[in-house]
């Protein structure tokens, strides 16, 4: 079972809502060690002082920040350790916004939040913020400290339950103004019908998002390279043949793609139509549940409508 990294409360108002942190991802990266060529030595690294060339115990290292090239403002750590942000333990909402208002670059890190303290009262609390804000499709937007660090957050509705994603600041984040090479204007202008044939290859490619349909294929074949060698098989590597730059004729390669998306098309576009159609299933089956649950209630809640809510599946990225 997961452990909380974080125990703490969420305050909106003058509600509070006792909470703990738990991730909500987990890397699948490979990590090496380094070894010695020939002897199988592991590699150590050590911090040696350029001047004498000996090794610094930490105690007797202190940070320094570049001002300019190669001037440096030396910080001690009780320095660092007096402007820290204070590790309150409180996230305060101090804004609600609309989920789809916020840009996915913005998301950093993803956290699952549970009730912490007392049974009942935390949860109530707990479960009235999420639907409220499931009800509205709104995130509450406040700070957190993290591990000494501060942090933008978001807390949100995701999966039945509530999450903080850490947040980039407005001045992380790079405008594309800021990027030379992006073509703009009537040097790089396309006609309606190369915008067209673009429009119809996307149609074509289009489908419902379905996570477990990626998989990381380079993580999957490394691993088994690594299982292939732990066998003691002898792996032959191919040579890969030069790349040579290509003067792309934009009509030529969207026809191109067009004929194919065509011809491979149906099995996307039936694979597609079954998962609409399952889909369309199991709605139609959770109607019928609630309309047959609301049939055993009093004759006046017959005929009306239950409101329907805005649930974190709007979101455009999961964090």
């Amino acid at each position: 079972m997961p452990r909380a990294i974080w125990t703490g409360s969420i305050s909106f108002g003058l509600v509070n809502v006792p909470v703990k942190l738990y991730t909500a991802v987990r890397q699948q990266d490979i990590h090496f060690n380094q070894f010695e060529e020939g002897s199988g030595a592991r590699i150590q690294y050590k911090r040696v002082s350029e001047k004498t060339g000996e090794e610094v115990p930490w105690e007797h290292i202190v940070k320094g920040y570049e001002v300019h090239k190669g001037s440096y403002v030396m910080i001690d750590p009780d320095e660092l350790e007096a402007v820290e942000p204070e590790a309150t333990r409180t996230i305060d909402i101090e804004d609600f916004v609309a989920l789809d208002d916020i840009d996915p670059i913005y998301y950093e890190h993803t956290y699952y939040m549970a009730p912490a303290g007392p049974e009942g009262g935390a949860g109530k609390a707990y479960r009235l913020l999420l639907e409220a804000m499931e009800e509205q499709g709104k995130v509450g937007i406040g700070k957190v400290v993290l591990r000494t660090k501060q942090y933008l957050a978001a807390v949100r509705p995701l999966e039945g339950a509530l999450a903080l994603s850490t947040m980039l600041f407005a001045d992380e984040v790079v405008s594309a103004s800021d990027i030379d090479g992006i073509p703009r204007g009537k040097e790089a202008a396309v006609s309606k019908r190369e915008i067209d044939m673009a429009s119809q290859i996307i149609d074509s490619l289009t489908t419902e998002w379905d996570p477990s349909r990626y998989h990381d294929t380079y993580r999957e074949t490394v691993m088994d390279l690594i299982k292939r060698k732990s066998k003691g098989e002898e792996i032959e590597v191919a040579e890969k043949p030069a790349e040579r730059g290509k003067v792309v004729d934009l009509m030529a390669a969207l026809e191109a793609s067009l004929d194919a998306s065509k011809k491979g098309g149906s099995t996307s576009r039936s694979k597609s139509g079954s998962s609409r159609r399952a889909t369309s299933t199991r709605r139609k089956t959770s109607a019928a549940r609630s309309k047959s649950a609301g049939s055993s209630k009093s004759t006046r809640s017959a005929g009306s409508k239950a409101k329907p809510k805005a649930t974190s599946g709007s979101h455009r990225k999961s964090a």
